[in-house]
């Protein structure tokens, strides 16, 4: 600012004759609020600028999350592709997720009634049972001797075991049994009870002055109680 000062004094001492003397400390304080204002125009606008570069960031950002669905990535050609078929795959249950029944419900919860596996098939019996007797029968099950007087035990050939929790057992008695769960049927003059007896299903039916009762297999998904129903209906007891 000195320098400035002696350029005008140097100036003053040349002034043209008839103008009016030079006032030095005026224009340096002059100068000197110029100054000022051009800094302050330089600090504004250079604020201006930050902020519109932020605000222009922001809104970027937020197309770009719009645009992605608020996910980090974005998937694109190949990748989309796979993800949009992953989607749509996963929307439709596959062949075998289809097949898969639900499994069986456990002591004292309501048992499903269908399900959605390879059911049982019930053809036609000509084994005698002794005192209980069947007119069908599930298809590769057969009785296993002796056959004793009120019960009979149905099991398949190829599964070779002691577990009665894996067999269809038919037991003749003069009393009930109680079952958990129970639904009953009113068809043929007949009242169909059908429950859960010990984790099983199983169902019984009042034959004359006996009770037929019926227990599948632990945890079976090949009955429903249309099936079991019907199989108690082909039933007598002697």
């Amino acid at each position: 600012m000195d320098e400035v000062r002696k350029l005008l004094e140097g100036f003053a001492d040349q002034a043209a004759d008839g103008l009016p003397a030079a006032d030095i400390d005026a224009d340096v304080a002059r100068g000197r609020r110029a100054l000022r204002r051009i800094k302050r125009r330089r600090r504004v606008t250079g604020v201006l600028c930050v902020a519109a570069v932020s605000a222009a960031v922001l809104a970027i950002g937020d197309q770009v999350k719009w645009w992605n669905n608020g996910s980090s990535e974005v998937a694109s050609g190949e990748g989309e592709k796979t993800a949009a078929t992953t989607t749509a795959e996963s929307a439709v249950p596959t062949t075998a997720e289809s097949a898969v029944p639900t499994p069986m419900i456990a002591e004292g919860s309501e048992p499903t009634s269908t399900y959605a596996g390879m059911l049982v098939e019930l053809v036609s019996n000509r084994q005698p049972w002794n005192t209980i007797g069947c007119s069908l029968t599930p298809k590769g099950w057969t009785a296993e001797t002796p056959i004793a007087e009120d019960r009979v035990v149905l099991s398949r050939p190829t599964v070779r075991t002691a577990d009665v929790a894996t067999k269809v057992v038919l037991q003749a008695a003069p009393a009930a049994k109680s079952l958990r769960a129970v639904r009953v049927t009113d068809a043929g003059g007949k009242a169909f009870h059908i429950g859960t007896l010990n984790g099983r299903l199983a169902g019984q039916v009042k034959l004359e002055d006996q009770w037929l009762l019926v227990e599948l297999p632990a945890g079976t998904l090949d009955w429903n109680d249309g099936l079991l129903q019907r199989f108690m209906a082909s039933c007598t007891v002697n």
